[in-house]
């Protein structure tokens, strides 16, 4: 008899779901938004497994829906910050995210903020397309220099690296500041004061923890110089929004690209990030191309399959069983 598995969306990139479906019994939300706890939590009773997206919720409560007979929650994500991972250590429950195969696919998704934040690309692709450019002035649209500039990085993981990788082909000087990362040959580790002081732009690559929650806040904006740019496609929780506004309005921040934010998916109650003009925004689509995506449902229902098959999970979170106990 096929256990079954929830899966939290019907339409996943690639081919990993229909390959999970050969194995196991599958039972997926219909809908095309999110689905609420209760729409999981009534489809979870018997399941063996959980594979969802990093914005769903998978707490306790969904935990005991599904009963005794859950083993695995596989995530298509990166982050974590969704999953109770208490609850499931309670329960015995192995907790697997997708790291590796979307790092360089954010990397370049980071770059594209740095690019876009600086040169003020967006306002300036706005302004054109309003009908607003009917005159060559040499002070319209000025941005700041990438090449030749210091990149902080805050959090020097995989994606951190794949950033400094490309940060050398615009001649920059990288610092980092992460106490776990080994030193290589791309970074100088600083101090996050140092990093902070000194940085034109900073990029944050940390998960989202009690520890990591408003990392950057009033007094590290305030220690960024007026001239920088903060960059995230990390978690949203991990800035302080209204700090992070505060200090752009009033040009205590040049500017800001953000993949991520504190509320997400929005609709159409926008945050006010999004229509500030020295901010560029975008709904976190770091990972968000064809291939990657594919990568990240393929991982997480290859860590299923081998749980469920009394194998150790190929990527279980740090410091959580790779086996169900």
């Amino acid at each position: 008899m096929k256990k079954r598995v929830l899966v939290t969306r019907e339409n996943l990139p690639g081919h990993g779901v229909g390959r999970l479906s050969e194995a196991a019994e599958v039972v997926a939300w219909p809908g095309d938004g999110k689905p609420g706890h209760s729409d999981l939590a009534a489809l979870a009773p018997g399941t063996s497994g959980v594979l969802a997206l990093g914005n769903d919720p998978v707490d306790g409560e969904l935990m005991d829906a599904a009963g005794p007979s859950l083993r695995v929650v596989a995530l298509a994500s990166m982050g974590f910050d969704n999953v109770d991972r208490a609850a499931a250590a309670e329960r015995g429950i192995v907790v697997t995210h997708t790291p590796g195969v979307l790092a360089e696919t954010t990397a370049d998704l980071t770059f594209a903020l740095i690019l876009a934040a600086r040169r003020r690309i967006g306002a300036a692709g706005a302004s054109l397309a309003e009908g607003s450019w009917g005159l060559f002035r040499m002070h319209d649209y000025l941005g700041l220099d990438i090449h030749g500039a210091t990149l902080g990085l805050i959090g020097y993981g995989q994606i951190g690296r794949a950033v400094a990788r490309r940060a050398q082909g615009f001649g920059m000087r990288v610092l980092h500041h992460d106490p776990y990362a080994p030193d290589d040959d791309l970074s100088a580790p600083v101090e996050l004061a140092t990093l902070l002081a000194e940085s034109d732009i900073v990029s944050l690559h940390v998960p989202l923890t009690e520890e990591t929650r408003h990392l950057v806040s009033t007094r590290e904006l305030a220690a960024m110089k007026p001239t920088a740019t903060l960059v995230s496609t990390s978690r949203g929780g991990v800035v302080d929004e209204e700090a992070l506004l505060a200090a752009v309005r009033v040009g205590r921040l040049h500017s800001a690209g953000l993949d991520v934010f504190e509320r997400e998916p929005m609709g159409r109650e926008l945050s006010p990030l999004v229509t500030e003009p020295h901010i560029v925004t975008l709904p976190h689509i770091g990972s968000a191309t064809e291939t990657t995506r594919a990568a990240m449902v393929d991982l997480a229902v290859d860590n299923i399959l081998d749980v469920l098959a009394e194998r150790p999970a190929r990527t279980p979170l740090p410091g959580t069983p790779a086996a169900h106990v």
